[in-house]
């Protein structure tokens, strides 16, 4: 059955919520894997995307998100400054273009970014775009307008993140400052703007099988381009501290199933790497073929030369893509 999926999903189809897709959630898990990474392989190729983050705004944010560090609801003793100036933020772009990291991105705490904070990013981007030609711009600032996203575009901004998190039903157990809609609407207008959009979410707070799965569909009916997958790291003072880990084989069939519903997209590692053995090589054989590199906002990240190596002597390509 497996097989035969994946040659279905390689010759246009498309799995939906018209299906049944218990199999995704129930189904031998090697089989799983195998065909995702059947479809990997044959629409996305052999080479991983690898892209690297500045917490260019860090704390104080009025957003009351249960699993965040730099949320003023909670009480992590996370870090908190102002935007970071062009400076800073250009040096940190050129050494990961130095490193062959594809792609970078500004991310910035609070519900959004406007006045002198946002027209002082849009200067660093223009900044990036003239100084670093050979890697993608990023940005991450929250609930942003259209008009905003035409600017982000103009100063050489190529991709805009925004997280739809969980599933829809599950979303207000985790945020109720803003709504999972907000994010649609921000979503669609960065793709309306001419922006690829990156969007994906955590898991491990404590939603059903059946949320990840709606979260899959969610981003396939969106056409979202890069899905990144964070597994939850619980952060002493917040909410979720006391939730327990996901396993390893939990992760993999989570990438699994998001491949699979999503079989051109980048299927980015996020946060958790540190979750399976090896820095989650397995995963890039699970469907995986795009990670984030380098430190996480508020949990350590991977190595960037590490895993390079890694991805390297399991025969991906990591050369540069243009």
């Amino acid at each position: 059955m497996y097989e035969q999926l994946a040659k279905e999903i390689i010759g246009g189809r498309r799995p939906g919520r018209q299906d049944d897709l218990r199999f995704l959630i129930e189904g031998d898990l090697p089989s799983l894997q195998r065909a995702a990474d059947s479809v990997r392989k044959v629409l996305c190729g052999s080479h991983v995307n690898l892209c690297s983050i500045i917490n260019g705004r860090a704390g104080r944010c009025r957003e009351n998100c249960k699993f965040c560090a730099q949320s003023a609801h909670n009480h992590t003793g996370a870090q908190e400054y102002d935007l970071l100036d062009t400076e800073t933020i250009l040096a940190e772009c050129r050494r990961n273009e130095k490193n062959g990291v594809h792609r970078f991105s500004i991310v910035t705490a609070g519900r959004t970014l406007k006045g002198e904070a946002f027209d002082r990013a849009a200067e660093a981007y223009r900044a990036m775009h003239r100084e670093c030609p050979n890697i993608d711009l990023c940005a991450s600032h929250g609930l942003l307008t259209y008009e905003q996203f035409l600017i982000l575009r103009d100063a050489g901004v190529t991709t805009y993140h925004c997280n739809i998190e969980t599933s829809r039903s599950f979303f207000p157990q985790i945020c109720t400052t803003h709504s999972f809609d907000d994010k649609i609407r921000t979503i669609q207008a960065a793709q309306a703007a001419g922006l690829h959009v990156c969007s994906g979410g955590i898991l491990g707070m404590g939603e059903s099988w059946q949320d990840r799965l709606d979260m899959a569909l969610t981003l396939s009916e969106l056409g979202i381009n890069s899905i990144p997958l964070n597994m939850l790291m619980p952060i002493a003072g917040t909410p979720l501290e006391g939730l327990p880990l996901l396993e390893e084989d939990e992760i993999l069939r989570i990438v699994a199933m998001f491949r699979l519903i999503n079989p051109t997209a980048h299927i980015r590692l996020a946060a958790g790497r540190s979750l399976m053995r090896e820095s989650g090589k397995e995963a890039f054989f699970s469907g995986a073929n795009a990670t984030i590199t380098g430190d996480m906002l508020t949990t350590s990240g991977n190595n960037t030369a590490q895993d390079r190596e890694m991805l390297r002597s399991s025969g991906f390509d990591i050369s540069p893509e243009r």
